[in-house]
């Protein structure tokens, strides 16, 4: 059996996009995923995946079935990540569609009893973030879009974190409590 791994998904939202990045590319044994948006997104950031693609697998969102998400069943992954989440991503977690590679992934994770840690977009009435250009601006999500993350807090086997800090913290202790001695 080979050693588990982290899965990380990066959905069509550009929130702290560069913070989850450098953090992710500190990390070993993970596979990354992005949504189709979510590579649409890198590019309007300006964002090259050269070094992610040599410290790691990345998986493209270009098959109807999502077939990536059987890893789960296979044990080959121990927790998933999406960071950072978009308001429609969290809205169909919440409501489990899983129409796409991220939703089928975090409903695979969820089946197989896998965590899963999530910084959605969508956190607070006001919020500051980074619009491409790295321009600092102001977001203020809707009630429904905050509600759909309330709720997101509810579901077994699911971390939601409010900030870039938090994310690393959740993911470092993720990390910490796994013993992969015998791998």
């Amino acid at each position: 059996m080979n050693k588990p791994r982290l899965a990380w998904a990066i959905t069509g939202s550009g929130h702290y996009i560069e913070e989850c990045l450098d953090f992710l590319l500190t990390l070993k044994d993970v596979d990354l995923y992005l949504s189709q948006a979510g590579e649409e997104v890198l590019k309007m950031y300006g964002i090259d995946l050269a070094d992610a693609r040599a410290a790691m697998p990345v998986y493209r969102d270009k098959a109807a079935s999502a077939p990536p998400v059987g890893r789960f069943y296979k044990g080959d992954y121990h927790t998933f990540v999406m960071a950072p989440a978009t308001s429609n991503t969290v809205a169909k977690c919440v409501l489990g569609i899983s129409d796409s590679l991220v939703t089928n992934l975090y409903a695979q994770a969820g089946k197989c009893r896998v965590p899963s840690i999530v910084y959605p977009c969508d956190v607070a009435p006001e919020i500051e973030t980074t619009a491409p250009g790295r321009k600092k601006v102001m977001v203020y999500p809707r009630k429904i879009d905050l509600e759909a993350t309330d709720k997101l807090r509810g579901f077994e086997y699911t971390t939601v974190v409010d900030s870039a800090d938090e994310l690393i913290l959740a993911v470092t202790k993720r990390l910490q409590s796994l013993d992969l001695s015998g791998f």
